[in-house]
């Protein structure tokens, strides 16, 4: 289980993003955290990541405080992030950068798999490079392929939605139903994407830099229901938020 206690965070500037923030995320099944955008949902994600100190507060993974860890470390005790905005690499394929993520070479299968889940023809994708010669979306499906192809403990997506046509979208949701399955690894997403609220196991909403409610999906989704602004045609858009 991870464990976040009265977590802080403020910009260089003073103003604060979180506000003594605790919650826990179960040693499975998909979280999704949510709320009004500038809340502090992303900041809290790459909290969890290793990629931001929090100002104050504690982070536990399975009993151990993990609060100085870097995000390397953290990696190697099973945390994944997907950024929102990802990285371009110079000199390294599809197929590298899948199987890097995997940590040996991949069987052709798996890898067709992989990039299928997220809208990808193996064949057209798996030697080209990602750099420019991809577009946005494609370095977005790319990465979350890569992600999926860890197989960690904990796996972090920031608005996995943002630069996802509807098509790969659907494959993305079958793919984070598919991992929910697993009794031993836990999904937390970042989104307010009404699909991705529908299949989760608990809902976290975020408001103002604090946890305004926390529950069961069943519990919660209800009531944030009339909320709600981002329908399912709109999940092509994105950007970076606090």
């Amino acid at each position: 289980m991870l464990e976040l206690l009265n977590i802080s965070w403020s910009v260089p500037e003073g103003r604060k993003v979180l506000r003594n923030v605790s919650l826990s995320i179960p040693d499975s099944g998909l979280t999704v955290i949510t709320g009004p955008n500038g809340g502090g949902k992303t900041t809290l994600a790459k909290i969890i990541a290793g990629i931001i100190k929090p100002d104050s507060g504690r982070i536990i993974l399975n009993g151990e405080d993990i609060t100085e860890l870097d995000v390397t470390e953290r990696a190697r005790k099973g945390i994944a992030y997907a950024f929102q905005q990802p990285v371009r690499f110079k000199g390294i394929t599809v197929r590298d950068l899948l199987e890097i993520a995997y940590g040996k070479n991949l069987p052709e299968s798996e890898l067709c798999m992989l990039l299928q889940k997220v809208g990808l023809c193996a064949r057209d994708y798996r030697d080209r490079y990602v750099n420019s010669s991809l577009s946005g979306g494609e370095i977005k499906r790319v990465e979350i392929a890569s992600v999926l192809a860890r197989n960690a403990r904990l796996t972090i997506f920031d608005e996995p939605e943002a630069g996802i046509d509807l098509w790969s979208f659907t494959g993305l949701i079958e793919a984070f139903q598919e991992i929910k399955k697993s009794p031993d690894r836990a999904e937390v997403i970042i989104s307010h994407q009404e699909r991705i609220l529908s299949v989760a196991d608990r809902i976290v909403i975020i408001e103002d830099g604090m946890v305004k409610e926390e529950g069961l999906k069943d519990d919660v989704l209800p009531h944030l229901m009339p909320t709600i602004s981002c329908p399912v045609k709109q999940v092509e858009m994105g950007g970076e938020r606090l």
